[in-house]
């Protein structure tokens, strides 16, 4: 019997969608007519133009403040603008520059009409957000800070202070975001100023959950990690109901990142899955604040010891950022840095890095053509990469020349990331005290063991001083001096007591099957083996393997990461648990 093909079915165009493609087809004809559209028809017809590729007239219309402007109002199709955005900015059509240069030369001619004034606040606030988002945050700021000279010259009312708390608060995110670290201080303490002259004025018509929100990411980024928490606590206790779904999803990612570095795994599994249901509810999974929170699960489950959730991911993140931003852009760049590290931290095992390679290569050619060469941001990158290059030299297959060049490069990597370390964050420093740890582990695998040891003293001893004895961070330190001790200083009593510290300190923090402990394990038998202590091997062996049956059992039990019919809760019923627990 003959095949049966359906015939294919087509789509009549509707007839708006003949008449926004009739009007971008005589689009030079009708220009002067277009302003009098409908914002959102107006917006079909310039998004009409981008899928056409008719980029140089989209460009010359989108240069305009008061064209662009407008399509700021049509926040349904955010998606949409910042694809479009991006493509100018691919092609070479400075549209950003323009339209920041052409904000800050009204804001130096503005009047002295407080109607006037307000209406460029307004402007000021929209552009520098969406410049945000976009992630071209070097423009952002300079609208912004425009926008916050504005606001303080209209600054006579409680309502006022809220508009320029609000100006502050989104400045405050692009320079913590950007590491301007020393200009976010200087906006941190605006902020504070603000929030304390509407509370002594009684003023109780502003939510500062937002604001406190920003608070906490500015210290999570200087690994101020107390503040951090303290301060996304006090965004949780002013969650409420009637808050934009915006703000309650970074509220809540913010502060499960914050109780993940606490190490409280459950809050934090609370608040981010909340999270990620809000955000693909009332955004939907093509979104970048979606995708924000695919990150940020991401980093829950790189911490609570799942690597492959944690790379399936930020895949999913990668994939989201790149079909919005295409190639050539800092959010782009980030995600793949995120996720050359999760297929670091999984490829570690087997020696070789091929996907981590390629990605955190990704990253660092986006950053090179988006930041200046010592940005920190960059730093960050190359501090990935060395941690690559270095366990590739380690490996067989690599002749002792190239090994050499590989640990070299390596350690100028970490060098050059710990001095902007220094500059940024000074000596006593979470991520000062890594690099430390980095390079002690560069230089053991360099054979030098005397400067390798005192960089990892100098890492346990920030790391504790920070953090205090018992924290995860601690324990890494601690089991890589025992490594060095134990496999290259012929030190075995001393790599034993540190052996034990960073084991009781894996099993308080995260249970029999955490990973870590393998390797921890592993140090033990060789310890007891060069003593010659054999009923101690024959007890490290036997633990060594109910350690394997644990962790396949610890895998095999893991639930989804997103279950596809589960929905938000209340977020009332969300606070109440957490506080609860």
């Amino acid at each position: 019997m003959a095949e049966t093909h359906n015939p294919p079915v087509f789509s009549p165009k509707t007839l708006y969608q003949s008449s926004v493609l009739a009007i971008a087809n005589k689009f030079l004809r009708l220009r002067k007519y277009l302003p009098d559209l409908p914002n959102d028809v107006l917006f079909d017809v310039y998004y009409q133009l981008y899928k056409e590729k008719r980029l140089c007239l989209l460009g010359c219309d989108f240069n305009n403040l008061e064209i662009f402007s407008k399509m700021l109002t049509v926040t349904s199709r955010r998606v949409h603008l910042l694809q479009s955005f991006q493509s100018l900015i691919d092609h070479k059509i400075r549209v950003e520059e323009e339209l920041s240069m052409s904000y800050t030369v009204c804001y130096l001619h503005v009047s002295e009409n407080p109607a006037a004034d307000e209406k460029l606040i307004n402007l000021g606030l929209r552009i520098g957000g969406f410049f945000s988002d976009g992630g071209w945050y070097a423009k952002s700021e300079q609208v912004l800070l425009a926008c916050k000279q504005l606001c303080l010259a209209n600054n006579s009312t409680p309502q006022n202070w809220c508009r320029t708390l609000e100006c502050c608060r989104k400045l405050l995110h692009v320079q913590a975001a950007y590491c301007e670290f020393l200009q976010a201080a200087k906006t941190h303490q605006l902020a504070i100023e603000l929030i304390e002259r509407l509370k002594e004025a009684g003023y109780n018509d502003y939510n500062y959950a937002a604001i406190y929100t920003e608070f906490s990411i500015l210290f999570y980024m200087k690994s101020e990690y107390d503040e951090a928490y303290r301060w996304s606590i006090e965004a949780l206790e002013e969650l409420k109901p009637g808050l934009s779904a915006r703000v309650t999803v970074d509220v809540l990612r913010q502060a499960a990142k914050s109780c993940v570095l606490k190490r409280e795994f459950q809050r934090a599994g609370l608040l981010i899955r909340q999270a990620v249901y809000l955000a693909k509810e009332v955004f939907g999974i093509d979104h970048p604040v979606y995708s924000n929170v695919l990150i940020d699960y991401g980093f829950y489950w790189l911490n609570f010891d799942n690597i492959i959730n944690s790379v399936n991911l930020y895949r999913d993140a990668l994939a989201i950022r790149t079909e919005i931003f295409g190639k050539m852009n800092l959010h782009v760049a980030l995600a793949h840095e995120d996720l050359a590290y999760a297929l670091y931290v999984f490829e570690y095992r087997s020696g070789e890095f091929p996907e981590a390679s390629v990605h955190i290569e990704k990253a660092i050619d986006i950053m090179l053509n988006l930041l200046h060469g010592d940005h920190l941001l960059l730093a960050s990158a190359k501090r990935i990469n060395a941690l690559i290059l270095e366990e590739i030299a380690l490996d067989n297959t690599s002749s002792p020349l190239s090994k050499q060049n590989l640990l070299f490069k390596a350690e100028c990597l970490h060098l050059s990331a710990l001095q902007s370390a220094k500059e940024a964050f000074g000596e006593r420093n979470v991520q000062t005290a890594k690099h430390y740890g980095n390079l002690g582990r560069v230089y053991q695998s360099m054979r030098k063991c005397k400067e390798a040891e005192a960089m990892h003293l100098k890492a346990i001893r920030i790391k504790e001083e920070l953090l205090g004895p018992d924290d995860h961070e601690v324990g890494l330190s601690i089991g890589h001096l025992a490594s060095l001790y134990n496999y290259h200083m012929n030190r075995y009593k001393d790599a034993e007591k540190l052996y034990y510290r960073s084991i009781e300190i894996s099993l308080k923090l995260f249970g029999k099957s955490y990973s870590g402990l393998e390797y921890d394990y592993h140090g033990l038998l060789n310890v007891y083996t060069k003593l010659n202590e054999y009923p101690k091997v024959l007890k490290y062996a036997t633990i060594l393997n109910n350690w394997k049956m644990l962790r396949d059992k610890h895998l095999e039990s893991e639930e989804p990461t997103i279950d596809p019919k589960r929905r938000p809760q209340p977020i009332k019923e969300i606070i109440e648990t957490f506080f609860s627990m």
